[in-house]
């Protein structure tokens, strides 16, 4: 049974969502689906709650669907209880309808993943038992599995094995990285599920513990005393993790991806591990596209764990990329497709799609508006600013501020200063800008404080009513 959708707006964006829909309704991707629309009285359909909705629409019709603009805001159970249909948000933008019904392809599954995130704690040693969790809590946030306790050379870490239960009963997996053996020796006996770095020459410690060794060649570049440590592991059946050692750019690094290839071309089966910070950490370059890359290598070679760090910077979100890049990685492979249009987290400089009207369209819409409240918009063309009393476009925000008239007005300059310097930014990057909206950041974009726009709002509102008892005076 076809679909009978109810589509509410405001008087702005009725005519272009007539438009979009009669194109994905002509679309013969599309699932057969009848709609009708429903113009609900405001400008801005943004604006729209679902109290003013149960006031001015009487009824649904036919409908068994409502769909309502992506920005409303409010609870919409009480449309649902009200109307009795299924009541929900469409996307953010009306011209991101085609995706919304599905032209796109399907939407893509990102819970499955096959890459563990082993993630540092690298500083431990100077961190007290409830900073060492903390971190731990923060890392598993961003998607780690593992919490690695880094070890310091010559730098004792009295409160190790402390650390170790502490984590363990909170729920936590840990390794521990050392080149100290009596260091992992505690470790292992602490608890630890893995122990970091073993070669050929201290494998005699995964003899003495539980925990699974993470082996390394024991001379940088030597893959023949790892392949000597894989085999005794084998031998013994026990559990381990090879790592063949990611090297920095000039310090080896094409040298080491060939290891990681003739070391899973030698075992097809074994579990093998890369530490991806030395590439995100030791490069000045933004680590969303370095993981992203770097997890590709890592679903071709069927790689089954990453070391990662969070230290510099720059590095800062390092973990949540590795988290969104495996998932993005495991969904394309499955999909046997290329890894585009299942995320945009690794996309925090560009969008695909940012400017999604001409400036044509934005004169055809300011023309419509009536009233002295600004909209603001971006294409490729510029910023662009209107209402009733005029359309004024630039590159520049300052050259826009003649044409504002807001000298006399705090809150509304301010609102105006941060909304424009947004368009400004989204312009210039080439991102997707929607006016009363935080820009995207992919996986670094913070949750938004609903509080301090309402607290602006409401402040607002005071200052234009003591202006306007002042303008009577």
């Amino acid at each position: 049974m076809a679909e009978n959708l109810l589509f509410l707006t405001g008087k702005l964006a009725e005519k272009s969502l007539h438009k979009v829909l009669q194109e994905v309704a002509a679309n013969p991707k599309t699932p057969t689906f009848k709609y009708r629309v429903e113009q609900i009285g405001v400008s801005v359909a943004a604006l729209m709650t679902p109290e003013l909705i149960t006031r001015r629409l009487k009824t649904t019709g036919d409908a068994n669907k409502m769909i309502l603009p992506g920005l409303c805001q409010g609870d919409l159970s009480q449309l649902h209880r009200q109307y009795g249909i299924p009541v929900e948000r469409g996307p953010a933008d009306l011209k991101d309808l085609p995706q919304y019904f599905g032209q796109a392809g399907k939407v893509p599954d990102l819970s499955q993943y096959s890459v563990q995130i082993f993630a540092e704690i690298v500083d431990a040693p100077d961190l007290t038992v409830d900073e060492i969790v903390a971190k731990a809590a923060h890392f598993q946030s961003q998607g780690a599995n593992v919490i690695d306790l880094g070890c310091l050379p010559n730098k004792p870490f009295a409160h190790l094995s402390d650390a170790i239960k502490q984590l363990k009963s909170a729920g936590f997996k840990v390794s521990v990285d050392s080149i100290n053996a009596d260091e992992l020796l505690l470790a292992g006996k602490s608890g630890a599920d893995y122990l970091l770095s073993l070669t050929e020459k201290t494998l005699w410690i995964a003899d003495a513990v539980e925990a699974a060794p993470v082996l390394i060649p024991a001379k940088p570049g030597n893959l023949t005393s790892l392949y000597r440590a894989i085999e005794i592991c084998l031998k013994k059946g026990k559990p381990f993790i090879a790592d063949a050692i990611l090297d920095p750019i000039h310090f080896g690094f094409t040298d080491s991806i060939v290891r990681y290839q003739k070391l899973r071309k030698k075992y097809p089966k074994i579990q093998i591990m890369m530490g991806v910070g030395n590439l995100t950490e030791l490069t000045d370059a933004d680590t969303t596209g370095i993981n992203a890359l770097l997890f590709g290598m890592i679903s071709e070679l069927n790689i089954n764990a990453v070391l990662a760090t969070s230290v510099s910077p720059h590095a800062v979100n390092a973990i949540a990329e590795a988290d969104n890049a495996r998932r993005v990685m495991h969904a394309a492979k499955l999909d046997d497709r290329l890894p585009r249009g299942y995320s945009n987290g690794l996309l925090g400089l560009h969008d695909r799609r940012p400017f999604t009207y001409s400036a044509t369209e934005i004169q055809e819409i300011a023309a419509m508006i009536k009233d002295p409240s600004f909209r603001i918009q971006v294409s490729d063309a510029g910023i662009h600013i209107y209402n009733r009393d005029g359309l004024h476009e630039a590159l520049d925000p300052f050259a826009l501020y003649p044409h504002l008239q807001v000298e006399n007005d705090a809150s509304h300059a301010f609102y105006l200063g941060v909304e424009l310097a947004r368009a400004q930014i989204a312009h210039q990057l080439k991102k997707r800008y929607v006016q009363d909206q935080e820009l995207n950041w992919g996986v670094a974009t913070p949750a938004p404080n609903i509080g301090d726009k309402n607290s602006h709002r409401e402040a607002s509102m005071k200052e234009k009513q003591v202006n306007n008892k002042l303008e009577k005076v």
